[in-house]
């Protein structure tokens, strides 16, 4: 009866965070440049002396899924989407390097390119810095040109280059900000031959019609569960009353 009610705690409990993972997805169906968390049930035996008698549930992360979302036009110079794969380089609140796929750019007062989370972006040599100007444009390379203020086409000076990466994505690991960095802690070289596309953002990799479906199929499987320990109760119940019966 024990394994049985065990069996049943373990596996809503896991559940139950598998439903906060997809859920997580489903929160972040409009976020630019987003990676869906994938999330697994695995069956595990109960370590310990005796017999392996006892199996419980666990759910685990995987990873997170590598596809990449649907490009969508804005017509925004600043908006920026990488083609394929690679990552923009940021900087992320400690003043390390991280990754991400969010090329909505922004250029403060003082010149520093941010993106829409306020991420500084990386350049080849540190932060990213654009001095005022008249007109501005982002190459595929992820060079930066501008035509001074007051000033004529023909005098079109490069001002910087985006950092693109592109690790394995293996090597990658995602923090509670929604960074990837390196598992290794090392920074990766630039690359390239990524490539980007401007006037252009990349949309989240989740599928929300599928987001929902699972969301019903992980309450159902719930329910199902939670059926499970109360029925485990009521025949425990019904073996002491037998008991004392006799």
């Amino acid at each position: 009866m024990d394994r049985f009610l065990y069996v049943a705690m373990s596996g809503a409990r896991e559940t139950l965070k598998a439903q906060a993972a997809n859920n997580h997805n489903l929160a972040n169906v409009s976020t630019t440049g987003f990676r869906a968390d994938l999330a697994a049930f695995q069956a595990r035996a109960v370590e310990g002396a005796g017999y392996d008698s006892r199996v419980y549930a666990t759910a685990s992360s995987p990873g997170w899924d590598a596809t990449s979302g649907a490009l969508r036009d804005t017509g925004r110079d600043l908006d920026v989407a990488v083609r394929g794969e690679g990552w923009i380089a940021v900087q992320d609140a400690d003043g390390r390097e991280a990754y991400t796929r969010a090329g909505d750019l922004h250029i403060g007062v003082d010149g520093l390119v941010t993106n829409g989370t306020g991420r500084v972006v990386l350049g080849d040599s540190g932060p990213l810095v654009v001095p005022p100007h008249a007109s501005l444009l982002i190459g595929a390379d992820g060079s930066i040109s501008i035509v001074p203020l007051s000033q004529g086409p023909e005098t079109t000076a490069l001002v910087g280059r985006i950092k693109l990466v592109n690790p394995p994505a293996d090597t990658l690991v995602r923090g509670s900000d929604g960074l990837f960095r390196s598992k290794d802690g090392a920074e990766a070289p630039a690359d390239a031959a990524v490539q980007i596309g401007s006037g252009m953002l990349e949309t989240s990799n989740v599928n929300a019609a599928d987001a929902m479906v699972n969301m019903i199929e992980l309450s159902r499987r719930f329910d199902l569960q939670v059926k499970a320990i109360r029925a485990a109760e009521d025949n425990g119940a019904s073996s002491a009353q037998l008991l004392r019966s006799r």
